[in-house]
């Protein structure tokens, strides 16, 4: 059985080249920026990040999430585990978090030169939470909200190289 049953994934071509891109994307704290706003996606809640000394910018670097969600804690932890600037970046989850809709998870992206401009990809590949009641809850949501996460992930990036276009 694969280690992450599900996958989703989006792709978008921005005007700008991989090394401007990239540190949009290398920032955990500012790529997860979505999760620290209350939206209808986290049922009104929101998430704090935090890095460790190396700022989620080196293999090994540690990221935590945390916040509340309808009244219930939610935390996760993971780690770095592929950085090769300016092409991609992958990290992993570290033990189970506790998220309500997806379970563990190994997300990433991919940036490769299109002409002028830079072709992204933001993936994510996931399992169902590990308990009974919160899996069936992945089923029903978990690729919704997978999508949500890419989506925003490469929105927020597209907006920014939009925002430094001269």
């Amino acid at each position: 059985m694969d280690a992450y049953p599900f996958h989703r994934e989006l792709s978008a071509s921005l005007a700008a080249s991989p090394e401007a891109v990239f540190p949009l994307l290398d920032d955990p704290v500012r790529l997860a920026a979505h999760m620290g706003q209350r939206s209808a996606m986290l049922a009104g809640g929101k998430m704090r990040t935090e890095t460790d000394e190396r700022l989620g910018q080196e293999v090994g670097s540690v990221i935590r999430m945390s916040g509340r969600i309808l009244g219930m804690s939610i935390w996760l932890e993971e780690a770095v585990v592929e950085r090769v600037s300016p092409q991609r970046k992958t990290w992993e989850t570290l033990g189970e978090p506790q998220l309500l809709v997806i379970g563990r998870y190994r997300m990433g992206f991919d940036l490769a030169q299109r002409g002028q401009g830079t072709r992204l990809r933001v993936w994510i590949d996931y399992n169902l939470p590990s308990s009974r009641w919160q899996r069936w809850l992945g089923r029903l949501f978990g690729g919704m909200y997978a999508d949500w996460c890419v989506r925003k992930m490469v929105q927020t990036t597209a907006q920014a190289v939009k925002g430094n276009v001269r």
